[in-house]
């Protein structure tokens, strides 16, 4: 215990292509999109989070905004820690301070993410007066997050469906035994959605109405239990260039994100296909678990325990079980010793 470790925060982001949220004593202090708003002229960071995103697809030419992560890596590297430092500001326990405090981290990273990417990460939390850095994988942290005891000599299957990518990974005995990061996930799925209103509707639709259109109707299959009632959708007439309104159902949304979410498929496959057959033998008792917020899709579930055979389980509020994970990691830091790179 140092002199100055009392002036010492811990805090746990996960940082997302879609949302970035931060816990700070045990609860979520900081959900917000992962998007920020830039003045072209003076270079200035003009608004971060919800502000921002609200100005999306709505700017004019002195504005731009800025998703600064990509594929769950930072692509944008200012405007990522721009808004890192943004958030941070935000967490109501921190405003109180006369000095920015040092902090002490835990942040997750894809699992199929490059050394330069790490380095990124690692930079930006450096440049944050942070401390202490520790790096977590996605699915690592959402195994923690959906309640798995990973420390057991017992494979788990977990698929995080996040904004960028999809991480499915096997895990047991604190250790990833065989991952798949694909590239297909929420935000393909909204691009799908843009393109389908496109070539069916000939209707030209911005990525927040496609965005809207996904959470509020979007299926992965035909045939739901409880289908949601159709939905109308706003946009511009690509012939005549008239503002027009159109009505899709969620049959339709299904036929749009069908060849992605066959790209999970495939790859869930794969990974089963990689596994030790002890392991296997083990997920076939436990099963499938999903997490992030792509597995909020309608029917996700169904349709992928008919293609493998398994029960498949969606966390509790999956868009938090990442966080919560990566949270519960920064609390027992000891016991995670194995799980956490420095």
């Amino acid at each position: 215990m140092g002199f100055f470790d009392f002036m010492t925060e811990d805090i746990a982001i996960d940082l997302g292509t879609a949302n970035t949220l931060i816990i700070h004593n045990g609860k979520v202090v900081v959900d917000s999109p992962s998007i920020v708003a830039r003045d072209r002229v003076s270079g200035r960071i003009i608004a971060t989070g919800t502000e921002a995103n609200l100005m999306q697809g709505k700017t004019h030419e002195n504005i731009k905004t800025i998703r600064p992560l990509k594929d769950g890596v930072i692509a944008d590297f200012q405007a990522s820690e721009e808004m890192i430092k943004e958030f941070v500001k935000k967490i109501p326990a921190f405003r109180k301070k006369f000095f920015p405090p040092s902090l002490r981290m835990v942040i997750c990273i894809p699992s199929g993410i490059t050394e330069v990417e790490k380095r990124a990460v690692q930079d930006s939390a450096r440049h944050m007066n942070a401390k202490e850095i520790y790096l977590i994988y996605e699915p690592m942290a959402a195994a923690i997050g959906v309640g798995i005891d990973i420390m057991e000599p017992k494979g788990n299957m977990i698929i995080d469906i996040g904004g960028g990518t999809t991480e499915i990974a096997v895990v047991a005995l604190a250790g990833i035994v065989c991952d798949q990061s694909v590239k297909v996930a929420g935000d393909l799925f909204t691009n799908d959605i843009m393109y389908y209103m496109r070539t069916q509707h000939n209707l030209y639709v911005g990525e927040r109405t496609a965005e809207k259109v996904k959470i509020n109707i979007g299926s992965a299959t035909e045939d739901l239990d409880n289908p949601p009632e159709d939905m109308l959708v706003q946009g511009r007439d690509l012939l005549s260039g008239k503002p027009k309104q159109v009505q899709i159902s969620h049959r339709e949304i299904a036929k749009a994100l069908d060849k992605s979410i066959l790209r999970i498929e495939d790859a869930v496959m794969e990974t089963l296909s990689k596994t030790p057959p002890e392991l296997a033998a083990d997920i076939y008792n436990t099963g499938i678990y999903l997490a992030g917020g792509g597995s909020m899709l309608r029917g996700l579930d169904k349709r992928l325990s008919r293609k493998t055979d398994l029960p498949v389980y969606i966390a509790e509020d999956p868009l938090r079980a990442v966080v919560r994970g990566t949270g519960i990691a920064l609390k027992e830091l000891d016991k995670y010793k194995n799980v956490l790179m420095k």
